[in-house]
Formats: structure tokens, C-alpha cells, sequence
């Protein structure tokens, strides 16, 4: 006979019928949305993760298309999008680093157009990527100091920017630089950690034990970067041999976190092409949750 006065079988009885009661009450309906929502963009490769948690449930992340604006052919002779984009699942492109926003809960949108007040009114976290140079694009469309103003009282009301430059070969600094000065950042147009064939501890970083942002990963990989040059209202948020090459800086209720590399484009976020060690997964899935946890536009909360 079961004792009903035992207090640990009756607790774990209680927590068997509650989960119980919870997922049959799930609607086929509502299941397959959340795998819908999880995979609409699939990124086919594997990342080991912790578990996701709804950090970002009513948030929404935008990704710049406008001033990262780059077309090629496909195998039909289509021009297509790609380069740092949600829907290019190709090593170029940011397919799984969308992914690991949506297991969060959040919404992943991209901005075709300039931002404004309005555009930019939905976001919780907005994303700027390599901004094109004339080489990558025929028209670029470089970031004006109206931009920089929309952007930064933006920013100043709660939002949280990622900047995301490249090295000096492969991105536009001067307006760029215009945008990230507003928040006391500047990209040094430099190419730190070359690396060569399959060298690639030349591009590796070791992470703190207690780094308040990147709480999982403790060994990363970037390659060919620009380093960063700060002052006031921005900090370091992780340097090595005297150069910064991470920053935050708080303006108003908002968050800015730069890193002069895209960084988490495919190639480099799934292992496949890195020995087991480095946790560059982990980054993204340490970063995204932060910069969800940042945001604090008015009425977005996080669930």
C-alpha cells in the first residue's frame, strides 16, 4: 500500500500529472507550429547546445539587409541574396545563427530598407553585418549620419545592437565607423589573426571562467577581424595582447555589443569545419540570449 503521508513519492506523483496534463493538453495544431517556428529556415548542420530557454519569447531580432546588400548567381542563373543573410544556409551564410534565435523563442525578421522610427519599431534586437563596399555592391548603400541618428535613439530607448565588421579587405569603415562612433567605437581597418592553411589555432581565443556574456563557451575561433579602438561610453568586453576585440557600450536603456568579424556565418558555427574543441556554437548561443536579455523596449519583455 502506498503511504500517502510520504512526502517525496506524493511530490514526485504531483509532478508526473502536471506534465502529464500539460502536453496532452497540446493541440497537434500548437506542436506543429513550434517545430515549424524552430525550423522554418533550416540550417541542416549540428551544434551542440545546452538546452534553449524562452529568453526570447516576444522578442523580435531584425538583420540588416540594406546596408549588407549583396546579390549572386545561383546554378539557374538567378541573382539571389546571400552573405550574412537568414535564408542562406551556404557556409556564407547566418542560417543557424537565426536558428539559435528562434529555439529561443524570438522572432527572426530581415530590413530590406533604410532604418527609420518605424521600421526599427518592432525590434528588440537589430543586427548590422559588413556593410558592402563598392566592390561587393554596384550602388552601395552606406550608413548616413540620419541612419546613425535613427539608430542611435534607438538604441537609447532600449534596443540592442550587434555590429559585426570584417577586416580591412572586406568591409566599408569610414561611414560605418561614423554609426559605431556614436556609441565611443571605432573599427581600426587592421586584419588581426591571419591564418594560414590549417593553422587555426592563429585565430583562437580563450573565454574567462565567469564572462558574464559568453557563460558556456570557453575556447573560440575568429579569423582575419578588425580590432576595435574604444572610448567613452564603450568597454572592452574581451581583449588579448593589448588589442580589443570585443566591446559594450550602453547608451540610455539600450546595449551595443561590436566584434570587427561576422563571426557566426556557417562555416565556423557548426564544427565541421574546426577541431571539437573550439565552441564557437556555444558564443552564438551565450551572445544571442544576452543581447535578448538586454533589450528593453518598451512593452517587448522576454518570457
Amino acid at each position: 500500500m502506498i503511504s500517502i503521508h510520504n512526502p517525496d513519492l506524493m511530490r514526485n506523483i504531483l509532478f508526473f500529472l502536471i506534465c502529464f496534463f500539460s502536453l496532452a493538453s497540446a493541440s497537434p495544431d500548437d506542436r506543429a507550429n513550434r517545430k515549424h517556428m524552430i525550423n522554418k529556415i533550416g540550417y541542416q548542420g549540428k551544434m551542440d547546445l545546452p538546452n534553449l530557454n524562452a529568453v526570447g519569447k516576444g522578442k523580435t531580432v531584425v538583420l540588416d539587409y540594406y546596408f549588407n546588400n549583396e546579390y549572386k548567381k545561383d546554378s539557374d542563373g538567378r541573382l539571389v541574396r546571400y552573405h550574412y543573410t537568414w535564408e542562406d544556409q551556404a557556409n556564407s551564410g547566418f542560417s543557424g545563427f537565426g536558428n539559435i534565435f528562434r529555439q529561443s523563442g524570438a522572432i527572426t525578421e530581415s530590413l530590406k530598407t533604410e532604418p527609420t522610427r518605424t521600421t526599427l519599431g518592432n525590434a528588440d534586437v537589430y543586427i548590422i553585418v559588413d556593410p558592402d563596399t563598392e566592390k561587393e555592391t554596384a550602388s552601395p548603400h552606406f550608413v548616413s549620419s540620419k541612419d546613425a541618428d535613427v539608430i542611435y535613439e534607438w538604441v537609447r530607448s532600449g534596443g540592442a545592437l550587434l555590429l559585426m565588421g570584417n577586416d580591412s579587405a572586406n568591409a566599408e569603415f569610414l561611414h560605418f565607423n561614423q554609426l559605431a562612433g556614436r556609441f565611443g567605437i571605432h573599427f581600426n581597418e587592421d586584419c588581426r589573426n591571419r591564418v594560414t592553411g590549417n593553422h587555426v589555432e592563429t585565430g583562437a581565443f580563450y573565454l574567462g571562467d565567469h564572462d558574464v556574456i559568453f557563460r558556456t563557451a570557453k575556447k573560440i575561433f575568429i579569423k582575419e577581424m578588425s580590432t576595435l579602438r574604444l572610448q567613452k561610453p564603450a568597454n572592452s568586453a574581451f581583449s588579448q595582447g593589448g588589442d580589443i576585440i570585443m566591446a559594450v557600450s550602453r547608451v540610455g536603456k539600450g546595449t551595443v555589443f561590436a566584434v570587427g568579424d561576422p563571426w557566426f556565418y556557417n562555416e565556423y558555427l557548426d564544427r565541421k569545419n574546426l577541431p571539437a574543441e573550439f565552441e564557437n556554437d556555444r558564443a552564438a548561443k551565450d551572445l544571442a540570449e544576452w543581447l535578448l536579455l538586454q533589450s528593453k523596449k518598451a512593452g517587448h519583455t522576454a518570457g
